[in-house]
């Protein structure tokens, strides 16, 4: 860990080493600015409101006896209490942590005793799985009504301390203060508490300034990823309290698409499965538009905007007559579209937690706007590297952030070393000696390449590499986004093939997407087991796999697949909160299926390629 001093330059013209210190800043200069808002505007808290909340719920929290050190767990959705809550325990020097909200009893059990957390702050919908976890709190505080055996947010509020010094409190923080935990979302077994201090998030906010992130007052984006993910945590809690960036909070994630015409972001970061849910969006209104004009007029236009994107990324530039094409698909369709979504003010967009096909950058690209890709982990408190948004480069995930040193394995591991990596985890000695050298290096477990001028290329993770039975290493996620990026009817793909003659896949539908094909040809939307064996859906999904085995060499193609009947969810028993593949989990559930994909003869359910 990094013992240098990191001081973020407010706007204000302080130098602050801790968050609280730069929430004081943040408000001071335009008190009476909207910071955090509800979708519809239906609720709005000014910086001076949310300063004097911070306050009295700090004063409320200490009555409860929290203090400098204390763990807090919050189990909420995107709403403006987490934020407030958050910050109010943040001046304490408590240390906030957030609960995935598909977080079963047994994962709040093995969280709270792990942070060792006495006081809970969370809302109706999540109180029956608290209750029922094997660990006892001494306050459970709800944020919306009452209920036996808690207290209500407002009378924390409305209950202060004797003598409580709010300005003592929060100067007294320091920079290696933890600010947070972040709970791995748990892929290969129990979730560990990742250690973030102030020193980290500042030195993240200050490298996201300094590189994608430049935003102050003036910008808007909105809350709808977990906040126990580090992306809502730092990159947009947290970079809020620092720089002024007004907040909409969405309690539900699926709303996104309703929600950004509403927030109009100017910054807005994506997971990978969110911008080709949009995409998918639009491919399915293009699908059941009735005016075969508009329909031919929108797909030429989207089709222009992928050339002149695709132009550029070659380095030559759109021709005199691409360009012109450019322009009036642009005024006539593109800048429309753009409005219609919601991000005709996008400024920054960016993609993270996972890799995005190249194929999905160049179709936001044409669109009129360049998604940067970032890679990054917990532990290195968000963002790591990112692509310049005037340098785009598909497939790659850019540039170390500003302070960040990295290098390769001899094994071709990904290392990193700077002050936003983690000291360590929480109460895991033995965890942290694995990920952290005596010199500080961080082991990724990423295998990656580094180009000549510094950009990263991810392959894969280093224990999710298939190794065939002719012991050739194949990266399945490049397998996977190739099919992916071929149709938005395809939802999730899991390559199969660990010491198999061949690769095979598992191919999960969108539901979204196969209930407007449902429409198509007059079957039930809803039944997802009945259209996966459809002959329609399956020659489309065929097809897919077909293109995407045109992108992968020979060694990589997809042989046989069949298509799974059921949705997976986020927080389910194939995805994590955050959309990653639970590859042993799925192996284990769907071992049936594998084996039927290696049988002979060749089942009904499994399709030849």
């Amino acid at each position: 860990m990094s013992t240098t001093e990191i001081g973020f330059a407010h706007e204000s013209g302080a130098t602050v080493y801790t968050v609280p210190a730069a929430f004081q800043e943040t408000v001071k200069l335009r008190p009476n600015q909207v910071a955090l808002r509800t979708v519809g505007g239906t609720q709005e808290i000014t910086w001076k409101q949310y300063a004097e909340r911070v306050e009295a719920l700090a004063a409320g929290f200490a009555a409860l006896g929290v203090g400098h050190g204390d763990a807090v767990g919050i189990m909420l959705t995107n709403r403006p209490e987490f934020n407030v809550v958050d910050a109010a325990l943040l001046h304490l020097g408590a240390v906030p942590f957030s609960i995935y909200n598909t977080s079963s009893p047994d994962q709040i059990t093995h969280l709270f005793t792990n942070a060792e957390n006495k006081v809970v702050v969370t809302e109706s919908a999540f109180l029956d799985s608290i209750k029922a976890a094997d660990v006892a709190v001494e306050h459970i505080v709800l944020v919306d009504g009452k209920a036996d055996g808690t207290v209500a947010l407002a009378d924390v509020e409305a209950n202060p301390a004797p003598d409580f010094d709010f300005e003592a409190s929060w100067k007294a923080v320091t920079a290696d203060d933890l600010a947070t935990l972040i709970y791995t979302s748990g892929t290969t077994g129990p979730s560990k508490g990742v250690e973030i201090t102030h020193r980290n998030v500042l030195a993240q906010i200050i490298a996201l300034v300094k590189g994608p992130l430049a935003v102050g007052f003036d910008d808007r984006a909105i809350s709808y990823l977990p906040a126990a993910h580090v992306a809502d945590r730092i990159s947009g809690h947290a970079i809020s309290l620092l720089t002024g960036v007004l907040i909409t909070t969405v309690p539900d994630p699926r709303e996104i698409a309703a929600a950004l015409p509403d927030a109009r972001p100017t910054i807005f970061f994506g997971v990978p499965r969110v911008w080709q849910k949009i995409k998918a969006g639009i491919d399915g209104k293009l699908g059941t538009e009735p005016s075969p004009v508009k329909k031919a007029l929108a797909a030429w236009a989207i089709e222009t905007g992928i050339a002149k994107a695709r132009a550029g990324l070659a380095g030559k530039g759109a021709n005199p007559l691409l360009a012109v094409r450019y322009k009036v698909a642009d005024a006539l369709v593109l800048s429309k579209l753009r409005q219609a979504l919601g991000l005709q003010n996008l400024r920054v967009a960016s993609s993270g937690a996972a890799a995005i096909p190249p194929e999905t950058l160049e179709y936001f690209l044409g669109l009129g706007f360049t998604v940067s890709e970032v890679w990054g982990m917990s532990e290195t408190t968000g963002v790591a590297t990112y692509t310049e948004l005037d340098k785009p480069r598909p497939g790659s995930v850019g540039r170390a952030v500003e302070g960040l040193e990295i290098r390769l394995a001899e094994d071709g591991e990904l290392l990193v070393r700077g002050p936003i990596v983690t000291p360590g985890y929480r109460k895991q000695p033995d965890k942290t000696k694995e990920a952290l050298d005596a010199d500080g290096w961080l082991f990724t477990g990423d295998v990656a390449t580094i180009d000549a001028d510094g950009y990263v290329r991810i392959v894969d993770r280093k224990k999710e590499l298939i190794i065939n039975e002719s012991g050739k290493n194949v990266s399945p996620t490049n397998i996977e986004n190739a099919v992916k990026a071929a149709s938005s009817l395809i939802g999730q793909v899991v390559a199969i093939g660990e010491a198999r003659p061949y690769i095979s896949a598992l191919i999960v539908l969108d539901p979204d997407t196969a209930a407007l094909r449902a429409k198509q040809f007059d079957a039930p939307a809803d039944d997802l087991a009945a259209l996966a064996g459809r002959k329609e859906i399956l020659d489309e999904v065929l097809a897919a796999v077909v293109a995407g085995n045109k992108k992968l060499s020979r060694v990589e193609q997809i042989k046989r697949f069949t298509v799974v009947g059921a949705p997976w969810e986020p927080g389910g028993d194939e995805l994590t909160p955050t959309m990653k593949l639970k590859r042993n989990p799925i192996a284990a559930k769907y071992a049936e299926q594998i084996v039927s994909l290696y049988a002979d003869p060749v089942p009904e359910t499994v399709i030849n390629v």
